[in-house]
């Protein structure tokens, strides 16, 4: 998009330093940890810094375990094994803990939420969203366990910093006997009303995975843990994290193991953005309601939250365009293409042009149904099935609400360094993408 050329966007300069989505933010205890697992030479993957994140972070979401782990996905792998093993015996060598199991999973998330599954042997089959919190239907669960009886584990994350329906979702879940895999990675510091107790994402569900990836809401650069209230788990994990290693004088295995440790050095930058994780909260919530004002004279709503029963931790901003106010855009596997006109706008136009002016937004992620490796899985709404649904006969197509969400929605630069000024410049933008 040539802005510069068109009088749209007249008047507007473009940012003289790029304003990203959500990049780490430093304050300098991170530098003092580091030094120290330097200066003590505790550099691999033992050492005081980890000691220290498992012990405030299991405080601070209030589970009793955490394990250090190299990276959320780690966390969420071996949060898939155990309940694998849980649910269909011990893992075995030479097959996943899931093999020839299906696993309900949410379908707007980012991909490493579910490709656990698979590698574990396992089928996913997404559950589509619902428009309340952008995050899986209890509806389209209900509908799910009426066609697959037999599935005993829910995988669920928790979309951009906000709760999914956890109280219905876990009733659910019990009532067919199920486990829950929760995926807290974006929602670090969100809180959830359960059973009218206030509760901490990384708590709710059977096993239990948070992320400290580079643009999460604080950071290691990476880094992850397993969170639970069973010794037990939390012994396994981390015996599976170091490449399952037994109690003896040489290298003894009787398990499958992973390289999947965290790194002292890592949870050095983890230990020195915990005191900040609060303060990064209150900088999020604020970037999201200045955008809340901002846009409310246009025809887009905000990504959504229960306010009775949810605290979300703000970490992308996000906005979906009202239906009437679409103007056409279609997407390809890796391209796109939109039409400009008078009133309307679409995602693709308005992230071209804040990429125009250095200004880093994304789409929403593109539901797990539609993406090439899962397209054979099962899709289920709170109709049934999801797929097959188009016909040339009969009109309308079926539901799929994730679907909608994509082509309607964008994540907003939502960097908590983003100065007031950079965002009613951004907001400006986005006006302009409507005239």
């Amino acid at each position: 998009m040539d802005v510069f050329s068109n009088p749209r966007f007249a008047g507007i300069e473009k940012f003289k330093n790029k304003v990203w989505l959500s990049s780490p933010t430093m304050h300098g205890d991170e530098q003092k940890w580091v030094d120290d697992a330097i200066q003590t030479n505790w550099v691999s993957t033992v050492g005081a810094n980890i000691n220290e994140v498992e012990r405030l972070m299991a405080e601070y979401v209030g589970v009793k375990y955490a394990v250090g782990l190299s990276c959320g996905t780690a966390a969420l792998h071996l949060a898939t094994k155990l309940a694998g093993e849980k649910l269909y015996g011990q893992a075995k060598p030479n097959a996943g803990t899931l093999a020839g199991k299906k696993v309900f999973c949410s379908d707007v998330t980012f991909d490493a939420s579910i490709n656990p599954v698979a590698y574990e042997d396992g089928e996913a089959v997404f559950i589509d969203t619902e428009r309340d919190t952008w995050n899986m239907d209890p509806a389209a669960l209900e509908k799910a366990f009426a066609l697959y009886p037999d599935v005993r584990l829910v995988v669920i994350a928790h979309l951009y910093g906000t709760p999914g329906k956890m109280e219905e979702i876990k009733r659910i879940c019990d009532a067919h006997g199920a486990l829950i895999v929760e995926d807290a990675a974006e929602s670090l510091g969100a809180r959830y009303k359960l059973n009218g107790e206030w509760a901490e994402t990384g708590s709710l569900g059977d096993y239990n995975a948070i992320s400290f990836n580079g643009n999460k809401i604080i950071t290691g650069s990476a880094g992850g843990l397993f969170l639970t209230d069973s010794k037990d788990d939390a012994d396994k994990v981390r015996k599976w994290s170091t490449q399952s290693r037994e109690a003896a004088p040489w290298y003894q295995h009787e398990e499958i193991g992973y390289n999947y440790r965290m790194s002292n050095i890592i949870a050095g930058v983890v230990r020195g953005q915990i005191p900040y994780l609060g303060e990064h909260i209150a900088q999020k919530k604020a970037i999201y309601e200045r955008y809340k004002e901002g846009l409310s004279d246009l025809p887009v709503q905000m990504n959504p939250f229960d306010e009775e029963k949810s605290i979300p931790n703000y970490w992308l901003s996000c906005c979906i365009l009202d239906e009437e106010a679409m103007a056409p855009q279609v997407r390809g596997e890796r391209d796109y293409l939109y039409k400009s006109e008078s009133g309307k706008s679409s995602p693709q136009e308005i992230l071209d042009a804040l990429a125009a002016f250095g200004a880093e937004g994304r789409p929403i992620w593109k539901p797990m149904h539609m993406q090439p490796i899962y397209q054979s899985h099962a899709f289920i709404t709170a109709e049934g099935n999801g797929r097959g649904k188009s016909n040339a006969y009969i009109a309308g197509g079926g539901i799929d609400v994730g679907a909608d969400i994509f082509a309607r929605g964008l994540c907003l630069p939502s960097d908590n360094k983003m100065t007031a000024e950079d965002q009613d410049r951004i907001i400006e933008i986005i006006h302009r993408c409507f005239e």
